[in-house]
């Protein structure tokens, strides 16, 4: 089965993103945070935040815990940290709004969901494609 093409120049904002957890933002993007920090009870849903296949289920990666990366097509892939357990294996594809972890607080110092959007291997602001001002 062959993938639809995707658009080189195509904008993320042609993704249909969703925020990936209810919460308040409790630390935005900056030069220091890669990504938003959206504060939660422990074991409430992580959510994919758009369609994609996970590349990377695990924890290995030092300040993360663990962790999810989602790739959406060739440009972007997602980020989900911190969790307390997670859901969906490497290769596994996903749809947006589906349950993909429980939040937690792995290598944090408090529950929350690190959530990175990064275009081209690089971090942008997710609120710059998420719905709306905040997470419902």
């Amino acid at each position: 089965v062959l993938a639809p093409k995707v658009d080189p120049a195509a904008d993320g904002a042609a993704l249909v993103w969703a925020w990936p957890a209810s919460g308040a933002v409790i630390e935005r993007f900056s030069d220091t945070n890669r990504g938003i920090d959206i504060g939660g009870k422990p074991g409430q849903a992580v959510l994919a935040s758009a369609d994609g296949r996970v590349v990377y289920s695990g924890s290995a990666i030092r300040g993360y815990g663990r962790m999810l990366i989602v790739k959406h097509n060739d440009q972007y892939v997602s980020v989900y940290a911190h969790a307390a357990e997670l859901l969906v294996k490497e290769g596994q594809p996903v749809s947006r709004g589906q349950r993909i972890a429980d939040m937690g607080s792995t290598d944090a110092d408090r529950v929350k969901l690190h959530f990175e959007i990064r275009r081209m291997g690089r971090p942008i602001d997710p609120l710059r494609y998420l719905p709306g001002e905040g997470a419902s």
